[in-house]
């Protein structure tokens, strides 16, 4: 018992204080300037980060609201498209005036088909009736158009010009100017009346019939010739 009293003492001495290694490497400071900038930022951040938050729930509420205009507009978009015709057609029109002697005039049809220009429409089967002093002129064809700024009329296909004095003259096309009460035309012409037959190149028509001119080469076969 007596040797192991020496090791006792020694258990409970006390220990040297455990050395503390230096650093590996000195410690960073930042400058004044560095210091002022990294402020800026965190005050930047403190405005921005809210403000994108505030953005992003404003887009959401509203984008819903974006969508349904968006979508109106297109149902609106296809309605006008749809309900805006790019012609007017109307069926029996008449169309009525007074020639330069206030002599009336008539132009009917079966069918009017009136585009983007209110002055011209387009007619199927066109018939017009000029009064004249002592008689009557009637004319009709399968297609004509009529300018009603103008007062002209273009008739096309089988165009037919009635006299009432006895006159029938027959061509394809056929220009008539309703104010002045004549009326043209440069194809082939084929005429009958009183007077016999009569072919040729085209014609002239002045007063509603009161004078016939037939242009070109014109070949007659008159009543009452030997």
């Amino acid at each position: 018992m007596k040797n192991r009293a020496p090791d006792a003492q020694v258990m409970a001495a006390p220990r040297a204080p455990r050395r503390i290694t230096p650093p590996s490497r000195e410690r960073w400071s930042p400058s004044a300037a560095q210091m002022a900038r990294r402020r800026a930022v965190v005050g930047a951040l403190k405005w921005l980060v809210p403000g994108a938050g505030i953005a992003l729930l404003l887009a959401i509420a509203i984008w819903p609201e974006l969508e349904g205009a968006e979508e109106r507009a297109r149902v609106s978009f296809r309605r006008v498209a749809q309900t805006a015709p790019e012609a007017v057609r109307i069926v029996a029109p008449r169309y009525q005036g007074v020639d330069e002697l206030n002599r009336p005039y008539t132009v009917t049809a079966s069918v009017a088909t009136q585009g983007q220009d209110q002055d011209i429409v387009d007619l199927t089967a066109p018939r017009a009736d000029l009064l004249m002093t002592d008689g009557w002129v009637l004319l009709e064809s399968r297609e004509g158009r009529l300018d009603k700024a103008r007062n002209h009329l273009d008739l096309r296909g089988e165009v037919t010009l009635w006299h009432d004095g006895g006159n029938l003259l027959v061509t394809e096309e056929a220009a008539i100017e309703l104010k002045e009460g004549a009326a043209s035309g440069d194809k082939p012409v084929a005429a009958q009346g009183p007077f016999g037959t009569l072919v040729s190149e085209g014609f002239r028509l002045y007063d509603k019939g009161a004078v016939i001119v037939f242009t070109g080469q014109s070949r007659a076969l008159l009543e009452g010739a030997k």
